[in-house]
């Protein structure tokens, strides 16, 4: 159940990042109309202003968590299929309010989904169940990624979108089959201990503004390459079907090797050095994107590049989701995990928004050479907290 919800989590999320992206340059948008549309990224953002009231509230007769769920999921796919029905090169904010309803469902589904996970998990369960989720959320990545660049190929991107939006009922049925977790005795009954609580409760924690900073920066370097490699890829001559094949197919299977080698890992070294080991690995692979830059084409090169970067980015990952999991309270699950959760988004929106004007001023080579050197703030932060 857990990897399956990662699937549906992951499914919906480069719906509105690479292979978005892939529409509006086929269609002739600009890169600095791509690189801003990064900004319909803004509810995983600010997921944490309405966690609360999944947390306080349950709809229906199916539980806290799956009645929000259920109802999320539909919501999610009728958004993709309102996306589907846009004309990127006529009407780009018509895609991108159609965009933000998809993001918005799908932080939300996000939401839940974590709380889920993390009041059905033990504590000892965090590392290996993170990994489990991992890998599920990437198999979503792949079949919207990988399969819709290479159905791209073959069909209009609107009738990719549909089938997409279909694959998300793999999620309904998930939510309708999965237990609902147990309440604990001590969950919010008041609107008060619902927003408010979860705030305090984290904020009187020593050293929890530095434990904010820390996980907004850890992966901002590997998030901003990202955000900008599809029309990296192209721009060097790969056609989408080597794009899909080669980074999103072969770089699936370094990443799921890498998220379960990363949960092993962990138990072997603690999350303190994990981290550190799966950050400097994270930096390092970045600037493998420089080298590919100024080499040119290679089907090869490229192989090798993603084969490292997705490996080490699934390792990172895991290391990643875990600590922040085990940071959280049963108590306000939902509200504590959207705001750690949010700071991780940061750098997919925020941040990531002007890359494209970076991309087209810098040219590729010192573009991916500064996303790579600017995740050392992140790790010089971690050696305040040998503790962790």
């Amino acid at each position: 159940m857990v990897s399956l919800m990662g699937f549906s989590s992951g499914l919906p999320l480069l719906l509105t990042g690479s292979v978005l992206q892939a529409w509006m340059q086929q269609e002739g948008v600009d890169l600095g109309t791509i690189g801003l549309f990064a900004l319909v990224g803004l509810p995983y953002t600010l997921k944490f202003l309405w966690a609360p009231f999944l947390d306080r509230y349950s709809l229906g007769g199916m539980g806290r968590r799956r009645g929000w769920l259920l109802r999320v999921q539909i919501g999610l796919i009728l958004a993709l299929v309102g996306l589907s029905l846009t004309e990127p090169a006529i009407n780009p904010m018509g895609v991108a309010a159609a965009a933000l309803l998809v993001t918005f469902f799908s932080a939300t589904q996000d939401i839940v989904i974590d709380a889920h996970r993390r009041e059905s998990l033990a504590d000892h369960e965090l590392g290996l169940g993170s990994s489990l989720y991992v890998n599920g959320y990437r198999v979503g990545l792949l079949l919207a990624s990988s399969g819709g660049l290479i159905l791209a190929d073959y069909m209009p991107f609107s009738q990719v979108y549909q089938l997409l939006a279909l694959a998300m009922l793999i999620g309904v049925f998930t939510t309708l089959l999965a237990p609902e977790p147990s309440i604990a005795a001590d969950a919010p009954k008041t609107f008060y201990e619902a927003v408010i609580a979860p705030f305090l409760e984290y904020f009187c924690r020593p050293n929890a503004f530095l434990i904010l900073l820390f996980i907004l920066l850890y992966k901002i370097g590997d998030i901003m390459a990202s955000h900008m490699s599809i029309p990296f890829y192209l721009d060097l001559g790969y056609s989408k079907t080597e794009i899909g094949a080669i980074v999103k197919g072969f770089g699936f299977w370094a990443t799921v090797f890498g998220g379960l080698a990363g949960g092993i890992v962990m138990l072997r070294l603690g999350i303190y050095r994990a981290l550190w080991t799966f950050g400097l690995l994270q930096s390092i692979s970045t600037a493998g994107f420089a080298v590919l830059g100024a080499y040119g084409y290679s089907l090869p090169g490229l192989a090798a590049v993603i084969a490292f970067e997705n490996l080490s980015g699934g390792m990172g990952t895991a290391a990643y989701v875990a600590f922040m999991s085990s940071l959280t309270n049963k108590k306000f699950t939902a509200t504590q995990y959207a705001l750690l959760s949010s700071l991780m988004g940061i750098p997919r929106v925020i941040v990531a928004a002007p890359t494209g004007f970076l991309a087209a001023s810098f040219g590729w080579v010192a573009f991916f050479s500064c996303c790579a050197l600017i995740a050392v703030p992140g790790l010089l932060l971690l050696r305040r907290f040998r503790s962790w």
